[in-house]
């Protein structure tokens, strides 16, 4: 903003430039959805013992892969069957393990990517990519993209919310705003905590009434007003007046919104009283306030990385299935699933081959896999009881139908209007967008 144009808003107050990118944009076309969950499942889900079953791993077991020997991050050794059982689920008959036995009732209404692949076997950098579309710190994440290019729809609450109990591997640069303006940073909640308070630490001013503060803001006003007056452009200055005046409004709806004991006992108990639980039932809170992202991270530092014993994955499961079985039945009941686009994934799958090294106290463990991994997306305009693309025999390539995390991040842009390639972020002499210079909307689930 040049000097004129600083002055031009004068006559509105700051107040209204501390708005300017926050209010709701127009997106390139439709919207078939208008807000985003991503329910993150950090660590490593294996896809051959959820949602994509193989019959030949079964029958193969304890044998080695065929073929040339594969490179891993660890030692691996024969081939090993699920020890899960899967069966047909729903109309679509889509096989699903029995560790999943809600989400399995209802895939009639998931679109479910088998054949999902990412660039980089550690955990780092593949969750990097999942969220911010590149594998190196510094990049904008994707609700940060979101919000910059739709603004929000509640003034009185954050754009873009995290929740996870600690921190996950990368931690707060999972929800960066990088370079985008601060404003569009992910505001991170920690769920583990129960009362609003500790889940929004410094959410009252205990020193200020609301009318002190409100006089207080008035006079910041009037300084930044007289400031940008003999100044040229101060994006940095305007994103902290927006930030402070967000925090300011959470002060009215906040303390609310994350108060869960305002939800029915039986609610609660359908979601579970664990983390995730909370954390799914927060994000259907959030949304119903209108949050336009919120991401929820299945636990602290990275919980589906069953390296010792892939067994582990039954309990995870049962704490992953009421959750977001209970997220679909209540954004189905409150007019809710066609407008929010939910993604259920993960970093990157996990071997079909047994982990052999030798530290290890269990021997059924599975290894990092980031030739193949599932990917679930529901509601916002997505085709509900279809399967898309494929992983070879054993489930550890994707072969048919590959599908990108650049991939999945285009179709999300797609169902919320925007083309994503058009959605760019002028920094450094370049142009920058999400999807980097990749990504292709997967057609076939839209």
């Amino acid at each position: 903003m040049n000097r004129r144009h600083a002055i031009q808003m004068l006559g509105c107050g700051f107040g209204s430039l501390g708005l300017a990118g926050t209010v709701t944009n127009q997106p390139h076309f439709a919207q078939k959805a208008k807000q985003v969950i991503f329910l993150f499942l950090n660590g490593g889900m294996s896809q051959v013992d959820t949602f994509d079953p193989k019959g030949e791993l079964t029958r193969m077991h304890g044998k080695p892969l065929p073929g040339k020997k594969s490179p891993t991050d660890s030692a691996t050794g024969n081939l090993m069957a699920s020890p899960f059982k899967f069966s047909k689920c729903g109309r679509s008959g889509i096989e699903v393990s029995e560790i999943f036995p809600r989400v399995g009732a209802m895939i009639d209404d998931f679109a479910v990517i088998r054949s999902c692949y990412a660039d980089n076997g550690n955990h780092g950098p593949s969750l990097m990519l999942m969220n911010t579309g590149h594998q190196l710190a510094g990049r904008p994440s994707m609700g940060s993209w979101i919000t910059y290019g739709l603004g929000t729809i509640n003034q009185n609450l954050p754009g873009f919310i995290a929740l996870c109990p600690g921190y996950p591997v990368m931690g707060p640069r999972l929800w960066s705003s990088g370079f985008l303006p601060n404003i569009h940073q992910g505001i991170y909640v920690p769920n583990n905590e129960r009362t609003p308070e500790k889940l929004l630490q410094n959410i009252r001013n205990e020193g200020l009434t609301f009318d002190e503060q409100q006089r207080q803001l008035g006079l910041l006003d009037r300084l930044n007003r007289l400031y940008l007056g003999r100044s040229e452009g101060q994006p940095k200055l305007a994103a902290g007046v927006q930030s402070m005046e967000v925090a300011f409004r959470m002060q009215m709806e906040a303390p609310e919104a994350f108060d869960l004991s305002k939800e029915a006992e039986n609610t609660r108990e359908r979601y579970g009283d664990d983390d995730f639980g909370r954390g799914c039932l927060l994000a259907r809170r959030m949304v119903e306030r209108g949050v336009r992202m919120v991401q929820v991270y299945f636990g602290n530092s990275q919980p589906w990385d069953s390296h010792e014993d892939i067994n582990s994955h039954r309990g995870l499961a049962r704490i992953a299935d009421a959750a977001i079985a209970s997220l679909v039945e209540d954004l189905k009941a409150r007019g809710l699933f066609e407008s929010t686009l939910l993604i259920v994934g993960t970093e990157f799958g996990r071997t079909p081959m047994i982990q052999s090294a030798g530290q290890l106290r269990i021997n059924q463990g599975r290894d990092h896999n980031v030739h193949a991994f599932t990917t679930l997306l529901a509601g916002g305009g997505i085709k509900g009881g279809v399967v898309y693309g494929a992983t070879d025999d054993f489930g550890y390539r994707a072969v048919e139908n590959k599908v990108h995390p650049h991939d999945i991040q285009a179709t999300a842009l797609h169902q919320l209007g925007i083309d994503h390639t058009r959605l760019t972020f002028r920094y450094s002499g370049r142009d920058f967008r999400l999807t980097d210079v990749g990504g292709k909307v997967i057609r076939e689930v839209v």
